[in-house]
């Protein structure tokens, strides 16, 4: 597993080759670079963790260099700036570009390593924060004491302390992602990057860019599999993926290196790969959709996450949680469940697994009243038909333009059948008979999360 890497970026000798020694004996992986060009040439070879960057230089100064690595305006890492000639307007001017942190010269050496710590800690709390936006609450490890969950957990443990790589197979909604967080949590990589791919929301055309980043002469674009070194990358439908993509994708993981689109220097990763999948990935490999090989290198440790309606036991613990989670999160009116109600729900098929709980839960709490739950109320809800329910959600406002209408049609319309895709794009298309790519842009122009549709 890589360390942290550090870029320091200044021309003072003495001072490069001083706190490259002290940042080296904390255990970090240190990068120095004399001038602006140089640095440029070092965040080309390899992503920095952080950047040490004076602002004094004799080819271009550190305030342009921070326009110029500034990405949608922010910047793919935490830079702490360092002067012996700052003044206020450059400090401020700093910050408003996204550094961290301004250090004046002479360096306290106590203080920067203080000062990189938290940066690189604030760093990681971003980056965590962003990837559990979409969940309703953060899980310590997947809710359940049933004896499936509980073996199930205790595999993903022992599974955790060894670099395989790990497929994790299961029908939609039956908690995929959690155990692939949970796996990450438990591992020796849990400092390192969790970094999803959600292969069925990146286009065709855009997956190499996506994944393997790009350079050109305006500057460095990271990819998700760049994002993911040192930690996990992980490929939710990994079935969903083109064939080209399969195939530079493996090569990149077994070399452990790969080019940038665009570049022409090779870059170093060291990854842990965790994929999930809800199709048949055998049927898919002698149908010609997904590689032989790729299928195999996945397949070292299997790991098969049961539908809920296999542990139904674990129910009522379940609505307990996102009870929980809804009211605190979403600030909803707190409600139980009766005695009578949990066992109509553990006695349930779920055909939409947890997913369909956690929305049975937050109808609940919207449109219901009362301190509890009842059995009555819930009946109501299961018993309602597909076609009933459906024509609910199809409910439209008359008084509005025909385009906005078509669009809220549209709307739902395809989140509906997202949903029932298990967020496949390839099905998706093909149920509603558009083609892949003009799929893609209708779904980004009607504001149509995959990612958030499909958890």
């Amino acid at each position: 597993m890589s360390a942290t890497h550090i870029l320091i970026v200044d021309d003072e000798p003495d001072i490069r080759n001083l706190l490259k020694e002290i940042l080296e004996d904390e255990g970090y992986e240190v990068t120095v670079a004399e001038s602006a060009e140089a640095a440029r040439g070092a965040r080309r070879a390899r992503r920095p963790d952080l950047v040490l960057l004076d602002i004094w230089m004799p080819d271009v100064d550190g305030i342009t260099l921070l326009k110029e690595w500034g990405t949608n305006g922010a910047l793919p890492c935490p830079v702490i700036m360092m002067s012996g000639h700052g003044t206020v307007e450059t400090a401020v001017e700093a910050t408003r570009l996204g550094a961290y942190d301004f250090i004046e010269k002479p360096l306290s050496m106590a203080k920067l390593l203080l000062t990189v710590q938290h940066a690189l800690e604030a760093d990681k709390l971003h980056k965590e924060n962003i990837g559990l936006r979409r969940q309703v609450q953060p899980l310590a490890e997947p809710i359940g004491k049933s004896i499936i969950l509980q073996h199930l957990r205790e595999q993903v443990r022992r599974i955790a302390q060894h670099e395989t790589w790990v497929l994790i197979s299961g029908e939609p909604a039956s908690g995929k992602h959690t155990f692939a967080r949970y796996l990450h949590a438990n591992s020796a990589r849990r400092d390192g990057p969790f970094v999803e791919v959600g292969v069925a929301s990146i286009a065709t055309e855009n997956s190499a860019v996506e994944l393997f980043g790009s350079e050109d002469a305006s500057g460095v674009h990271y990819g998700l599999l760049e994002q993911a070194n040192g930690g996990v990358l992980y490929l939710n439908e990994v079935g969903e993926m083109d064939i080209a993509t399969q195939a530079r994708l493996l090569s990149a993981l077994q070399n452990r290196r790969f080019l940038r689109v665009g570049g022409s220097q090779p870059v170093q990763i060291d990854v842990r790969v965790v994929a999930s999948t809800s199709q048949n990935l055998e049927q898919a490999v002698q149908a010609g959709r997904f590689r032989e090989d790729l299928y195999y290198h996945l397949n070292v440790v299997p790991l098969r996450i049961p539908a809920l309606r296999e542990h139904c036991e674990d129910v009522p613990e379940l609505l307990s949680f996102y009870v929980g989670a809804l009211v605190e999160q979403e600030g909803l009116p707190y409600r139980r469940f009766s005695t009578a109600a949990q066992n109509r729900l553990r006695n349930y098929h779920w055909p939409g697994s947890i997913r369909e709980l956690k929305n049975l839960v937050q109808r609940l709490l919207i449109l219901g009243s009362g301190d509890e739950i009842g059995l009555e109320e819930v009946e109501a809800i299961l018993q309602a038909s597909p076609a009933r329910a459906q024509t609910g959600a199809m409910q439209m406002s008359f008084d509005q333009p025909l385009r906005e209408a078509r669009e809220q049609f549209e709307r739902t319309y395809l989140v509906h059948q997202l949903q029932e895709c298990g967020g496949s794009i390839g099905r998706l298309a093909k149920l509603s008979g558009m083609e892949r790519t003009h799929l893609y842009r209708k779904l980004k122009a009607l504001g149509i999360d995959v990612k958030k549709v499909s958890e």
